[in-house]
This record gives C-alpha cells, structure tokens and sequence, in this order.
C-alpha cells in the first residue's frame, strides 16, 4: 500500500467561535496546540507567530499560565497573579493590569510553547521557562518602562524576541 504524506494546514477562526471547541476537546482528555493571538504575553510570547500546547487543568498554582473565560465567552491567556479560595487574579506578561475569574473558569493548563517557528516546545516546568517567570515576574514595578522600550526600541530595531 502506498504511503500518503500527511500535511498540517492552518484555517483561522474567530476566538468567540473556536474557543469553545478547544474547551470541549481539553475536557474530552485531548491536548489542543493554539497559534497565540494577540501582545498580552510580551515580551517572549508574539501574536502570530508562537504556539501554546494545552491540556485540560488538574492542578494549577499562582505563575501558571492558563486559558481562562474571564467572561461569558471572552477567553484570555494569562499567567495566574494570585489565588484566593476559588478568586482567580490573572495577568499577561506583557498586561499592567488584571483580569478576574474563578477557579471553574480555567479551561486549560498550557504545559509548553513553541516559540519562533521551532518543532522543540519549551515546557512550562522546564528551567528555561521557571527562570524567565522567577525574574518576570518580580519585576512588575518596572514593567511599563521595559515593555515601553521593547515597544519603542527593540521591535523597530531587532524586531520580535
């Protein structure tokens, strides 16, 4: 029998609309690779270019990152900030300011990205990924100005990280 080769095609899809799939996917126990959307998780994740791979969440802790419906069918990927009972605080790296959910309300658990068009995923509990997030996320004060600058400066000049 002959061997077909298998291709991988990307089709496009209003978050509104696909999002709710990808959810019901994660809860029948498949892992779900998400093309990222948007600049809330900048510096090191880019709109476009960088995927996420999630799984349905078991157990989440403050600095995982998460897919979250922060409201009725509006979903957003962020870094957990703070927990308290089920009062989920998130935050996007590259976002000052918060979202709010509960703890239900997170859909999925990302467990890698695969950044710049590489096929080796860096895991979220691998050091690379620990020790951005350690330094990351301690250095909340001063996020506006460092974004500001990889806005202003780095991205014309060097482009994406």
């Amino acid at each position: 029998m002959p061997k077909i080769p298998l291709t991988a095609s990307e089709i496009q899809f209003a978050n509104a609309d696909f999002l709710p799939e990808v959810v019901k996917m994660l809860n029948e126990g498949h892992t779900v690779t998400l093309r990222l959307r948007g600049f809330s998780m900048r510096p090191f994740l880019e709109n476009d270019r960088d995927k996420a791979l999630l799984v349905k969440p078991s157990a989440v802790k403050v600095g995982d990152p998460v897919l979250a419906e922060d409201s009725p069918g509006h979903y957003v990927l962020h870094r957990i900030d703070r927990i308290e009972g089920n009062h989920v605080t998130l935050r996007g790296d590259g976002n000052l300011g918060v979202e709010h959910c509960r703890m239900e309300n997170i859909v999925g658990s990302i467990i890698g990205f695969y950044r710049k068009g590489r096929s080796h995923m860096d895991r979220t509990d691998g050091w690379k990924w620990r020790l951005y997030s350690f330094f990351w996320i301690r250095l909340l004060p001063l996020r506006r100005y460092l974004l500001g600058i990889y806005r202003r400066l780095w991205i014309p000049y060097f482009g994406p990280v």
